[in-house]
């Protein structure tokens, strides 16, 4: 781990070396990974005795990651040659801007996957003309860095996760710093003549992404840079929103969903496992995967609830709110919701089984977000139905088109917009993924600061994939 972290900082200070010295120096640092590689595996060999067939299984797979002997300088001494290398080609020692890490068992890269849970557009070409019914403005008027994946790098000590579409440079400098392939709007189902992106694309780009890391690391390098790595998934909100809901409350006509509420839970947990099995095959083995927030307690959603109960009972505006909007949540939104996130955790239970070496944490935002709605003082919040930025009833029926139009303290606030959490929610469900508190037990088996505890050493050396997936 040392080594790749190591290697990271080394990249960074490369970006203005050509790209045929940048070769010669990759070279020359992957062979001094593998000779001390080879150093101190005879050094602990002597030095343990009764464990050498041990050691010789673990070698076969590049992957053992015991910690090297204090006393190796083999690769720092060829290191500073190759720097010396770029001095000599340049005149003067390049910048280094690498973050140095400190955090224990922080892994060499976070790579996100997922929908607007993910990404506040940034990652979304065009986003503006197609965010649709969703807010211009979904992160808290700001950036990505309060939602959840970002607030967990920054536990991790990793820099901030970069959008993919902002490294398509041919260069493996962004993959080794970790991406964000997340998209607005993302959806696990891809229907036809849908304009938001699908997971079967960001699926493909980790593919090409990690394709490209073999090609211009060693095989060992690279399988253990993937293998030590961070990948995290959050979809199946979007799913709901555009596929579903809508469709299913629309009354202009539009196609209605041909599976029942159940069977349509189902199908997206079964797709999700599906891209659990794809990332395995392409060597990821510690992941964590995010159940949907409670959809039914969204602003919006009281919203359509509210105007769909008042048509149907002829009841006018400002009329006394049913139970389900007294309460601050649709319980029938949220019962499908429910279904998803408990078929995905049991699926995940018997992939645990099925593949022993993977770690998978699935964490539960759904659960999460009830606790602070059904005792929101506790947690330091004030108004759990209402959107901090939007206008009309909630401030649900139009989203936050300008910063200007959000309340004064959105920490008092649940819901930033339509569908959206506040940072204040997102930074209570990241402290309680992290280390479970002040939420406890939202992520199972372990919390996400225990999977990075986890060991990524196999028995067998894996292949390197050289088909997409599935």
């Amino acid at each position: 781990m040392e080594e790749l972290t190591r290697q990271g900082e080394l990249n960074m200070a490369w970006e203005k070396v050509r790209d045929e010295e940048k070769a010669i120096a990759m070279a020359a640092i992957i062979a001094a990974t593998e000779a001390h590689d080879a150093a101190a595996e005879r050094q602990r060999e002597i030095k343990i005795s009764g464990t050498l067939s041990t050691r010789n299984k673990a070698k076969m797979t590049g992957l053992d990651s015991a910690k090297p002997p204090k006393g190796s300088i083999l690769v720092h001494l060829l290191a500073l040659s190759v720097m010396g290398f770029v001095v000599t080609a340049h005149g003067k020692l390049p910048e280094v801007s690498a973050v140095q890490n400190d955090t224990p068992n922080a892994p060499p890269a976070f790579y996100i996957l997922g929908d607007s849970s993910v990404d506040c557009g940034d990652n979304t070409l065009f986003y503006p003309l197609v965010h649709s019914f969703l807010s211009l403005y979904s992160c808290n008027g700001s950036s990505d860095a309060s939602l959840i994946p970002h607030l967990l790098a920054g536990k991790m000590g990793m820099p901030s996760v970069l959008p993919f579409y902002s490294q398509q440079n041919g260069s493996i400098d962004g993959i080794l710093r970790g991406l964000n392939f997340g998209s607005a709007q993302a959806t696990i189902m891809n229907p036809s003549g849908q304009s938001y992106q699908s997971i079967n694309q960001q699926l493909r780009q980790v593919f090409d992404s990690m394709q490209l890391l073999q090609l211009q690391l060693s095989q060992d390098v690279a399988l253990h840079f993937i293998r030590s790595s961070i990948f995290y998934l959050s979809f199946g909100k979007d799913d709901y929103i555009n596929l579903y809901l809508r469709h299913a409350s629309s009354s202009s006509g539009a196609e209605k969903p041909k599976n029942s509420d159940q069977e349509f839970s189902h199908i997206l947990a079964n797709q999700m496992i599906h891209v659990i099995r794809n990332l395995y095959d392409m060597n990821v083995r510690r992941i964590i995967c995010m159940g949907i927030l409670p959809l039914g307690c969204t602003p919006r959603m009281l919203f359509d609830h509210h105007n769909s109960s008042s048509t149907n009972s002829n009841s006018e505006p400002g009329d006394e709110e049913d139970d389900d909007v007294r309460s601050g949540c649709v319980e029938e939104i949220n019962e499908q919701v429910s279904e998803y996130n408990k078929v995905l955790h049991q699926q995940i239970g018997k992939l645990h089984a099925e593949l022993p070496d993977a770690h998978i944490v699935f964490c539960d935002v759904y659960k999460g977000i009830r606790k602070i709605i059904n005792n929101p003082k506790r947690y330091g919040f004030e108004d759990v139905k209402s959107a901090c930025c939007g206008l009309g009833m909630y401030g649900a029926a139009i989203g936050c088109l300008s910063k200007e139009m959000a309340c004064q303290q959105d920490s008092s606030h649940v819901w930033w917009d339509l569908y959206n959490p506040t940072k204040g929610v997102n930074s209570l469900l990241a402290d309680s993924a992290w280390n479970g508190f002040p939420l406890s037990r939202i992520c199972r088996p372990t919390t996400i600061k225990e999977l990075l505890s986890t060991s990524t050493t196999t028995a067998a050396a894996a292949a390197p994939v050289s088909h997409p997936p599935t």
